[in-house]
């Protein structure tokens, strides 16, 4: 099963972390966290293990609209919230990796009806920004 959508960009990192936000942005994403892998790994485990995992960072992504029908149509969804996006580099990478939460995984595991229109919507949000994210190119200079 796949449970992401995965898009490479020819971006530097830091520029496709600012991108993807703006993009998730023109969908009505807020970003509620945000864990950088990297730095994390890097104080609990050493340098080495920061720099075997790359830039790496996690956005929660929150559309406070769909949130709110999700959570009313299945209260227990909450704990599949918010959508994660991740950006992530290696080291000797010349793209950056954009992936995003398939919101269908909600689906099939609450199989709920209201769940599924919920899901379809942020699916369609989230592709998007993809796409806008894709079309963006890289930045001139």
């Amino acid at each position: 099963m796949t449970y992401t959508h995965t898009l490479t960009v020819p971006l530097p990192y830091e520029q496709a972390v600012q991108r993807t936000r703006e993009a998730l942005a023109e969908q009505g994403f807020g970003i509620l966290t945000e864990i950088d892998v990297k730095a994390t790994l890097t104080t609990k485990l050493g340098e080495e293990a920061g720099q075997a995992v790359g830039d790496y960072i996690i956005l929660g992504a929150c559309n406070p609209g769909l949130a709110g029908k999700a959570l009313a149509a299945e209260p227990q969804l909450g704990a599949l919230l918010p959508c994660n996006v991740v950006v992530r580099r290696g080291n000797d990478d010349e793209h950056t990796t954009v992936e995003t939460i398939d919101p269908q995984t909600m689906v099939q595991l609450s199989g709920n009806p209201e769940v599924r229109e919920v899901a379809d919507d942020a699916d369609t949000r989230l592709r998007a920004a993809l796409t806008t994210l894709g079309e963006a190119g890289p930045a001139a200079g």
